[in-house]
């Protein structure tokens, strides 16, 4: 089944005199329970990407189906209700509040849902378990490690079982130890419980933990490859081949 959907996406800045096109006419299609990370070189449009595919920022142009539903003509009071159901968010810099503990922090998606205490509790101690945080839960941000506080932001954008979970670089304040305890954790959460995850990266050993590669070059798809029954080493090398042909450096977008 295919959850997100975007026709002909484009993307521009600035006015018509001086205006730069960032995304041009992208065509993607995301099948429910899969791993896809986006890559491309600095500059390539990829956060673009991931941004308006989440509903951060707006098209310039096309169109966006998530769950069978057009975000691309959704009002924002329609967009923030959308989210609250159906998106979760890893963000690099983990924006958690200082002011909750971990299990506060983890909650905040289902205190404006009408899911019970005692449901609530339940899937807490469920994704808790599965990131391996319990013991800090209820400790503080600043109490705690940045591979556990990325893993506390993974379980807030589990918890309230979205239809789909977009992570910006989460591994890019990351340790290499921590980063792949990370991705483990989140190749686990993708095949246990069949989740969509989006996941923008710079890194090929990040990326090489899901299924399926979309490289982005000049604001394009330029190529994609599939992880299918090889090894994630394997995949990695095939990775690093092809990061290594696009190449370039430009100003990041």
């Amino acid at each position: 089944m295919i959850i997100l959907q975007a026709n002909s996406i484009y993307k521009s800045y600035g006015s018509k005199l001086n205006k730069q096109e960032v995304l041009k006419a992208i065509n993607l299609e995301i099948e429910q329970g899969e791993f896809v990370s986006i890559m491309g070189p600095s500059g390539s449009g990829k956060t673009t990407l991931l941004n308006v595919l989440s509903s951060i920022d707006h098209v310039s142009g096309g169109s966006i189906q998530i769950d069978g539903k057009e975000i691309t003509r959704m009002k924002e009071k329609q967009l923030a209700e959308f989210r609250k159901h159906h998106l979760g968010f890893i963000f690099q810099e983990y924006n958690l509040l200082d002011t909750l503990t971990v299990k506060e922090n983890i909650l905040l998606p289902l205190s404006i849902t009408k899911v019970s205490k005692q449901e609530a509790d339940h899937r807490f101690l469920e994704v808790a378990n599965e990131l391996g945080i319990t013991e800090v839960a209820n400790k503080y941000p600043n109490e705690i490690s940045g591979g556990q506080k990325q893993r506390t932001s993974a379980a807030r954008a589990f918890i309230h079982q979205p239809s789909i979970i977009f992570a910006d670089e989460p591994t890019g304040a990351l340790d290499s130890k921590s980063a792949s305890d990370l991705l483990n954790k989140l190749s686990q959460l993708n095949q246990k419980r069949n989740a969509t995850i989006v996941m923008v990266t710079h890194d090929p050993a990040a990326a090489s933990y899901s299924s399926r590669v979309i490289f982005i070059k000049d604001g394009q798809i330029y190529t994609q490859l599939n992880k299918g029954e090889q090894s994630r080493q394997a995949f990695f090398k095939d990775i690093m081949k092809t990061q290594g042909v696009l190449g370039g450096v430009q100003n990041e977008h």
